[in-house]
């Protein structure tokens, strides 16, 4: 149904059953169904009716606010007279005011003026479902449509092999307003399509994740701070011009992921908090509804209309800005009642425990939305316990992502390679730890904005030992990290050892990348995601212990590491050794599976690299000799890391990187 024909504050139906009830034409009906998702918690398209919207006649509004005495809009058209544009109460007990304003234009700036009812608290409040909004530091909503013409078509058909779970996924994590400026000012998004895109291709990477561009008032919160949940921030453009974004990035072939914080919301008062004189979007109680860590609300999961305003929200980006998936931030903040709080300082669930069970009911129905209306993306958990089945369907009573961060592998590793080399037999665990729980759940490795900055330093300045050392040991971790099972995430400039922590107040610090170590740490990156993206053992199995064999798991004294990777199907494997001292073994002998030779696919210490060009000369073939379990193996030159696998044609995949390889793995099949 379209908005002409739709009553003003009329909500649009949402699933197969609002559809049904369309043909039928029975309207009544349909706004019955409608208001029952909304009051159940389950609408996923509020934000076809919500809001403002524009016809030939002027602009509809509507607004969710049960406990006000009286609503009305205020505007540029109206001089922001408070009694112009008074808004109507529906019949219908779901507490949306609504009114019809024939002046308001595009482009104009508008909020809604809310008195309460009982307490006479008066407030002009920012809309709910705005579209756009004004330039920080300005806060109001601007009146605005979302017409484009999209040009990603053959992508969106097809999207759906690349967000699959045995797809090749390498993510480049972007904060939009400090990758590149210029003349010390942000670029706009249309700018950033096409730098992003070059710049994206070129380093092999399949995905790029958005730091949350949901516009915030206060650009050093990163987004995370978030006031609208409908629009994209406006420091960069418009919607259109982050609609282009998408779009651009979609015809170069790369997917685009977006962090969204439905976790919690701040203080301001033109956002959500008091919106109505009454805690409607938040707890009332702080032990509920204020975060001590991050000085902000909590939603109300059990209020099942908030619920509705965040599953729509997380849709809209999905269905609107053709996104392809959504990284939901701070999950483990949601599940637990007392997270970041002391005894005393918070309520326990109707059974006496910690879970909220609220915001477990909220996640699985978001889930079960995305997976139901757009079962071509992928909802990735950032969930920092030991909470059980966070990517399993909720069938299975689990949350219903698809993936989750791994932040114990993303610790534990760290650690590891933040131990001087000559220490690191005494923490060998560190490593292999990470396989007990390899597939308990659906994992991406990441190495995140989190970790480089608030006086953490640079991956980089992690690492121990001399300058040479430091990338030497940097490339070291990378092999590792390409090579262990679970999809790849990575943070923007990392790619080539950025030495300073991040700062959102400036760009990344491009012109390393004409030095040698730098640049050499880049173009090694690039290769290990052009190897990857060609080796279908390095993806396909990511999350089936089918996929992974370890060869040497318990060489303390060496530090050394090998495993197998195996894709689906008996196809060629991929062997990953990783030597985590700076010290070269020669005749290392390892076991394999098959006779044959077997090609160096890529090595950490190739001179294009920075490294020193200790290798095995692009392969070796392998000797009768037991080892390791098996009845062939071969004698290796082990730099740091190395990737071997069987002799075979290989059929490159092209993703526009023009380095060579490089790191510890051996891919192939056997002559």
């Amino acid at each position: 149904m379209s908005h002409k024909e739709s009553a003003p504050a009329q909500l649009k139906p949402a699933g197969r059953a609002a559809d049904a009830t369309n043909s039928k034409g029975n309207k009544n009906m349909q706004a019955d169904f409608d208001n029952y998702l909304f009051r159940e918690g389950t609408h996923s398209r509020l934000y076809d009716s919500l809001g403002c919207h524009l016809d030939d006649q002027g602009a509809r509004f509507a607004v969710w606010a049960p406990n006000a005495e009286s609503v009305s809009v205020v505007g540029d058209w109206n001089g922001w007279s408070k009694t112009a544009d008074p808004m109507a109460l529906r019949d219908d007990d779901t507490g949306i005011w609504h009114a019809k304003v024939s002046q308001a234009q595009r482009g104009q700036t508008y909020k809604f003026h809310v008195r309460s009812r009982g307490n006479g608290y008066e407030v002009d409040k920012a809309d709910p479902f705005a579209l756009c909004a004004e330039h920080a530091p300005a806060t109001g909503s601007r009146v605005w449509s979302l017409e484009y013409d999209w040009q990603d078509s053959d992508w969106m058909a097809g999207r759906g092999r690349h967000n699959a779970l045995d797809a090749p996924m390498a993510i480049y994590e972007v904060h939009l307003g400090s990758w590149r400026r210029k003349d010390g000012q942000f670029l706009g998004y249309r700018e950033l399509a096409h730098q992003l895109a070059s710049y994206v291709r070129q380093m092999g990477f399949t995905h790029i994740e958005l730091m949350p561009i949901t516009e915030h008032p206060f650009y050093g919160s990163w987004g995370y701070q978030t006031t609208g949940y409908f629009a994209p921030t406006a420091r960069f453009g418009s919607p259109q011009d982050f609609m282009y974004l998408v779009d651009h990035l979609h015809q170069q072939g790369i997917g685009v992921l977006l962090d969204w914080v439905p976790s919690h919301f701040p203080t301001d008062e033109h956002g959500l908090g008091y919106f109505d004189g009454t805690h409607l979007f938040e707890h009332a109680d702080p032990r509920q509804g204020f975060h001590p860590e991050w000085s902000s609300c909590i939603f109300n999961y059990g209020r099942n209309e908030v619920r509705s305003f965040l599953i729509s929200s997380g849709l809209f980006w999905l269905d609107k800005y053709h996104i392809d998936g959504l990284r939901v931030d701070a999950v483990a903040s949601m599940l637990y009642l007392d997270y970041s709080r002391k005894d005393g300082e918070w309520i326990p669930n109707r059974h006496g425990g910690r879970e909220n069970l609220e915001a477990i009911g909220f996640l699985q129905t978001l889930n079960q939305a995305i997976y139901r209306d757009f079962p071509d993306t992928v909802s990735i958990a950032e969930e920092s316990t030991a909470w059980l089945r966070v990517s399993r369907p909720t069938d299975m009573d689990g949350l219903g992502f698809g993936m989750k961060w791994n932040m114990g592998w993303m610790h534990d590793s760290l650690s590891y390679m933040q131990e001087e080399p000559i220490h690191r037999r005494y923490h060998h665990h560190k490593l292999t730890f990470s396989m007990v729980y390899a597939f308990n759940e659906n994992f991406v490795l990441p190495y995140s904005h989190d970790e480089v900055v608030h006086g953490k330093g640079s991956l980089l300045a992690k690492m121990p030992g001399d300058n040479w050392q430091q990338f030497a040991n940097l490339r070291a971790l990378y092999g590792w990290m390409w090579g262990h099972p679970g999809k790849k995430l990575l943070f923007m400039g990392c790619e080539f050892g950025q030495r300073r922590e991040w700062n959102h107040d400036g760009e990344l610090e491009w012109w390393v990348t004409e030095l040698p170590d730098h640049g050499g740490l880049q173009r090694y990156v690039g290769q290990l995601n052009r190897v990857y993206r060609e080796t279908p053992a390095l993806y396909e199995q990511d999350f089936s212990p089918a996929g992974f064999e370890w060869i040497a798991a318990d060489d303390v004294d060496a530090s050394v590491y090998a495993f197998l990777r195996k894709p689906r199907d008996g196809g060629a494997p991929m062997l990953v050794v990783s030597n985590l001292t700076p010290v070269p073994r020669s005749n290392y002998l390892l076991g394999v599976p098959h006779a044959g030779i077997w090609r160096e696919r890529i090595n950490s210490d190739a001179r294009e690299f920075g490294g020193s060009g200790w290798g095995n000369m692009g392969g070796v073939e392998s000797s009768p000799v037991p080892a390791h379990g098996r009845a062939q193996s071969v004698l290796r030159q082990l730099p740091h890391s190395l990737g071997l696998e069987p002799r075979v044609p290989v059929h490159p995949v092209e993703v526009g990187v023009r380095f060579i390889p490089a790191f510890p793995i051996i891919h192939g099949r056997v002559e």
